[in-house]
């Protein structure tokens, strides 16, 4: 657990000295921000405006962190490679295992510090209108599992590219593919739900709404721990090339 933290830590270093944890927070932020404003504006006065907006703002967080994930990841093992020195970190005294742990862990609390940035809205929104407290805890749980899931494409993308750009622009391609996949259910049949259920999108829809199925949380996890265990082997193999 020390090694994880230890290179958690570096990587939220590396983060925090660069423009680009403060550059995402704010951008994030400020479109959240002022969506925000114009949904309550425009449902100020009708009945349970506080529930009704952040349902919405929910899932404007996704889309948004559609587009900023691929940025926070796209270095972790990209710009490693590209300038060498991910052969001294994977010849240091620790596993693979921890290193892809650890870059994950600093890009997923990069991740609740954007998400906490938020937290005035239901305050705000509460103001306006009784604000339902299942839909607000389902609605940040769910947040939480896809962008999660996002950041563990992500890390995958990175650690097979030694271009940040390119792991930034491939990670977004797949994204917006297993976000829109859902729409081709009612086409292809059987072929069309198992393509719906492969969808992101599919599995979020109801977290929006106050409820919290197991079968969405299995399907989340179960993506997480896929695509950090192909970093692991895309890591690992990387010693034989």
């Amino acid at each position: 657990m020390r090694n994880i933290l230890a290179v958690c830590t570096k990587e939220l270093y590396t983060y925090f000295v660069s423009p680009i944890a403060y550059f995402v927070c704010f951008v994030f932020t400020a479109i959240l921000g002022f969506l925000f404003s114009i949904l309550l504006i425009s449902a100020s006065g009708q009945a349970g405006t506080g529930t009704q907006v952040m349902g919405t703002i929910f899932g404007n967080m996704a889309i948004i962190l559609l587009f900023f994930t691929p940025v926070l990841t796209m270095k972790l093992f990209a710009e490693e490679r590209k300038s060498g020195t991910i052969e001294l970190l994977l010849t240091s005294p620790i596993t693979d295992g921890q290193v892809v742990l650890g870059k994950f862990l600093a890009s997923w609390t990069l991740l609740l510090i954007m998400l906490g940035l938020t937290l005035f809205f239901p305050l705000l929104a509460q103001r306006f209108g009784p604000l339902d407290g299942g839909v607000l805890l389902s609605g940040y749980f769910g947040v939480i599992l896809i962008g999660s899931s996002f950041l563990a494409l992500g890390v995958l993308m990175s650690s097979m590219c030694k271009n940040q750009l390119v792991a930034a622009l491939t990670s977004f391609g797949i994204l917006i593919t297993l976000w829109v996949i859902g729409s081709l259910s009612s086409q292809y049949g059987a072929v069309g739900e198992f393509l719906s259920y492969l969808s992101l999108l599919e599995h979020y829809d109801d977290f929006t709404r106050g409820v919290i199925l197991l079968k969405d949380v299995i399907y989340y996890i179960s993506f997480i721990g896929v695509c950090l265990f192909a970093t692991f082997k895309s890591i690992e193999s990387s010693k034989w090339r």
